[in-house]
Order: structure tokens, then sequence, then C-alpha cells
């Protein structure tokens, strides 16, 4: 994997060196932050819920008369007996709520032979899968495209002693004359489960391409309840070669090398409209303009692993929140249902729209021993990352405090580490004086601003990342904006307030939940199917960019 890159779905290991998920699954992997006291936690934690995004939707399949082969999902209510629905609204599964995303895809192009379309069908907004062919004849699979992976596996025929291969689809290489042997073992780490197996090659089907002699994974090994209780059969990743597992070569590089696309790009359309049988479509080698407003706005990416770019502030109602003011990096994944951002901005956003979280007694005690000392250090134009190592809660590393516990303090004698609360309190630190400075800003007293930040201590996410709103309470909360190639991509609150259920019985949570990655590699947010499915998105592999439109 790229030491540069986050760390991916497939291998949550390396996440503590890169910020974020590693060799697959940066997306799938950022759904839980709390308060975690190292980066691999925290972002297995994460992975553990953005990977359960991925799980749960059925599909029906269809034919275009032009042409162009289009694979639809078929929508279906989620009812709280449903034993899918009750598993991962357990402890082991998490809520299903936070995994809900918005998902479509559709486009067509003048020249069908020079694009291809793979037509997907909307699950509860929350997820989709397409068809894709491997084999001569080809065996048909369901996949998830994911851009936050690089990888494509499916279940092996000689997976025997995991239950879930036997509920899936099964790759049966002797029934393939095309069919070659690699068996270089291979692994994939997700935060919820894992799949081992060995490399195979052969030919992929997607769409109406035929991608020849394309390596992937047969698993034959799927342990744990993650993809027993998976509506896919196997997922084809659409990032970049660097966070491929086994530096395997992905099905988007195959289908540019050999010429099957007329243009190095792929794009994807999300159907908003869940009155609406049709998802969407993902369009290979183009862009459909019958499915976005006006033009495009580029940026170039800035990693290559996963689609990452430079992201500039992040707004509530038009105000700055501050901490992003200087910049971010985001990253575009199809793999994640929701928005995942620095703890510090998600809070602000839940007091916002008045999402219930977790009291934070780290937070509280920062406010009531600090919150004056903080204040008067600003006012005194006190370099604000410093100021977290000036009253002792965190060290200074030439750049901002760090927690003091991330070098890992050990006691030899006892071999105990210490430090934990440290990290607490260095965090709970260092949110509040960004809160405080952005609110010095507006020229409020020091009361209002001590109350203010007591405020955002009751509004910060909980461990697991989701966040309750009153669905009787969307007409009185802000949009929620992202600077982004100097243009402003408002989200309304009926585009990133998730709804699970109708009438009496519905629930409602926020579609940000809290991800945090320091610096150099941070602070990122990971635009998942909340924004993509407001933005059709433009993965543009040939010039290195990515680009954003309104849906149409």
């Amino acid at each position: 994997m790229f030491q540069s890159q986050l760390p991916g779905k497939e291998n949550l290991s390396g996440l503590e060196e890169l910020g974020c998920r590693d060799n697959s699954w940066y997306w799938t992997a950022v759904r839980c932050v709390g308060h975690y006291k190292k980066m691999e936690t925290k972002f297995r934690a994460v992975s553990v819920i953005l990977f359960l995004c991925l799980l749960l939707f059925p599909m029906i399949f269809s034919a275009s008369s032009s042409g162009l082969v289009k694979i639809g999902l078929m929508k279906r209510k989620l009812e709280k007996n449903n034993r899918v629905a009750a598993h991962l609204e357990s402890k082991e599964g998490e809520s299903f709520s936070r995994y809900i995303r918005r998902y479509g895809l559709n486009e067509k192009s003048d020249d069908p032979q020079d694009t291809d379309i793979v037509a997907l069908k909307n699950y509860m907004d929350a997820q989709y899968f397409g068809e894709i062919g491997i084999g001569t004849p080809p065996q048909k699979f369901t996949v998830i495209f994911d851009t936050g992976s690089s990888n494509l596996w499916v279940p092996s025929s000689k997976c025997y002693l995991s239950l879930a291969c036997y509920l899936h689809s099964k790759y049966k290489s002797r029934r393939s004359s095309t069919y070659k042997k690699n068996g270089k073992p291979a692994d994939i780490h997700y935060g919820t489960g894992a799949i081992s197996g060995h490399f195979s090659e052969d030919h992929v089907k997607v769409g109406d391409l035929v991608v020849q002699n394309q390596e992937f994974i047969e698993a034959t090994r799927e342990p744990g309840i993650t993809f027993l209780v998976a509506k896919f059969d196997g997922i084809l990743g659409l990032g970049f070669q660097e966070i491929s597992v086994g530096n395997a070569v992905p099905v988007w590089y195959n289908m540019v090398n050999q010429g099957l696309v007329k243009e190095p790009v792929f794009s994807f359309w999300f159907n908003r409209n869940t009155d609406e049988e049709e998802g969407g479509e993902i369009v290979f080698g183009g862009v459909d303009p019958n499915h976005y407003k006006g033009e495009h706005t580029y940026v170039p990416l800035t990693q290559k692993g996963y689609w990452q770019f430079d992201m500039g502030d992040v707004m509530i109602d038009g105000k700055t929140t501050g901490f992003c003011a200087g910049g971010c990096s985001a990253i575009a994944d199809s793999g994640t249902s929701l928005l995942a951002g620095p703890t510090t901005i998600i809070t602000e956003v839940n007091h916002a729209i008045g999402a219930s979280g977790v009291i934070s007694q780290e937070c509280k005690a920062i406010v009531a021993e600090y919150g004056e000392t903080i204040l008067e250090m600003l006012l005194e134009k006190d370099q604000p990352q410093k100021i977290c190592s000036k009253i002792g809660l965190c060290t200074f590393n030439g750049i901002r405090g760090v927690s003091m516990g991330i070098a890992s303090v050990v006691n030899e004698s006892s071999g105990k580490s210490f430090g934990s609360s440290h990290d607490a309190m260095c965090s709970a630190c260092e949110m509040t004086v960004v809160w405080m400075q952005n609110q010095l800003r507006q020229n409020q007293t020091q009361e209002r601003i001590l109350g203010y930040v007591n405020e955002l201590c009751e509004r910060l996410p909980s461990p697991m990342g989701e966040s309750a709103v009153d669905c009787n309470g969307l007409s009185s909360m802000p949009d929620v904006s992202f600077t982004i190639g100097g243009t402003i991509f408002d989200l309304t609150p009926e585009q990133y307030v998730l709804k699970v259920g109708e009438g009496e019985v519905a629930q409602c949570i926020s579609g940000f939940i809290a991800l945090d990655v320091p610096p150099p590699r941070g602070p990122l947010w990971i635009l998942g199917d909340v924004f993509m499915g407001r933005y059709h998105t433009v993965f543009d592999y040939g010039n290195e960019r990515i680009g954003f439109a309104e849906a149409a």
C-alpha cells in the first residue's frame, strides 16, 4: 500500500500509519469515532461502521434495448422485524440507520460503443449493487462498486467451511474455459469481518465490456456473520492500484489498458427520488449530461490510492465552522453511506441541528477548569495551536498540540501504559480552542462563549458515531455547505438527515459522523453517499482529478 495514503477497507492494520484506511477500505471504515486513544483503534472502529454500510441490498436485473446492459437494484422497505436489520441494530452490528446511503447511478452516452453503463437501483437510499460476470461462459455475481477499494473478490467454490459462502454465488473455475491458475494467497481484513483466499485470473464482464485475464480473489474463507447477512456476493474496487491487496491490477485499469473505453473516466449518478424504482447508474468511459446541471467543478487529486483531494471551509447556515478554514483533505467514496468528518465540526453540526449525542465529561471539565484561561490566551493573541500544550494538556510537536499518550508512555517496571486520560483531555482541549476562537471572531461575550462551548460538549457524537434528530424539525435546521475548488456545495436538511421507517415509528439520524485524522494526512472528510447522491460525481482517471455538479 502507498505509505502516503490512508489505509483501506481491506487492511485496517495500516490505519495507524496512514490516518485512515489502508488497502481498500478507507471508506468502509469511517463510521464510529468516539474518543480513541490510538489511530489504529480509531480507524478500526471507523472501518467497522463504514463497511456495514455495504451490507444490505437485493436486486433486479434488466437489459437495455439501446445495447447497453443495465443492472438494477430493487427497493425494499426496512422493517424493524427484519432479521438483518435486527442484527445490525444489535450491539455487534451497530445501528442500521447510520449506514443508510443515497445511491444511484445513471448515465448514457451518445456513442454506446464507447461507454459502458451499469444500472443501479436504490435500496432504502442506502446501498446499491451491480451484476458482473466472471469466466467463460460468464458466472453471475452481484458486487458493490466501491471507489474506496481496488480489488475484485467473489466467493470461491472451494470455500467449504464458511456458511456465508453457501448463501451466495460461488466462482467455479472448472466451469470456465478462460480460467488461469494463479494461487497467490490473499487476505483482506475489514472492521466487521475478513476474507481470505487466493488470486486467480479470468475474463470479467462488466455490462457489455469483457476485461480479459483479470486478476481477482477467490474467497475461500468468509468467517463471522458480516458476509453471512450480506446481500451482495463480492466487491469490485474502483480505487487506485496503490491500495490494491497483492498489488493486483484493478478492473478499471484493465478497462483502460485494453482499450475498452473511449475516455479514462467513469461517473456516478444517484437517483435520490425514493419513490422511483431506478436507483441510478455508473457509466464507464464518459458521463451523461442528462444527469447533472451546469458545469462540473474539478479539483486535482492530492493522493493516489483513494480519490483524495483538498477541500476548503465547511459552513453551517453560511457561517464558518472554523476548523477547515485553512483547508482539509477529502475523499469521495461510493462505499461509504454517510458523511464523515472531524469531531470538532460534527459536534457543531449536531448542535445546530439539535442532534442528541453523548455528554463528554472531559470536554465539560476542560471548559470549567481552563475555559477562561484559554479565552485569555486567545485574546492575548497566543498561537492557538500551542495553547493546549502551554496549559499542560498536550505536547507540542512543532505544528500543533498532540496527545501525550500517542507515544505510548510505558512504565518499564510494570509494563502498564498510561496517558489515555491525557489523550481525551488533549482532544477536548483542542476542540475547545477551535470553538472559542470561532466564537471570538463573531464578537461573542465571554459568558456566551463558555455557555456555547458547554452546549457543544453535550452534542459530541456518540462513540459509535450515530446522532438522532427530531424528524419533525427539518424545517428549522440549517444548510451545511462544503467549499470545493472555490465552489459552495450545499446540503439541505432533507438531504443530510436520513429517515428509517414511516409514520409514528419513523426514526431520523444525522447523516454526519465523526472521524478524526490528524495532520499531516488530516483533517479529513469522507464524502459518501449523502454527498454523492446530491452531486453527480466524475472520476477522471486520465487527468487525475475529480468533479462535482448538481445532480439532475
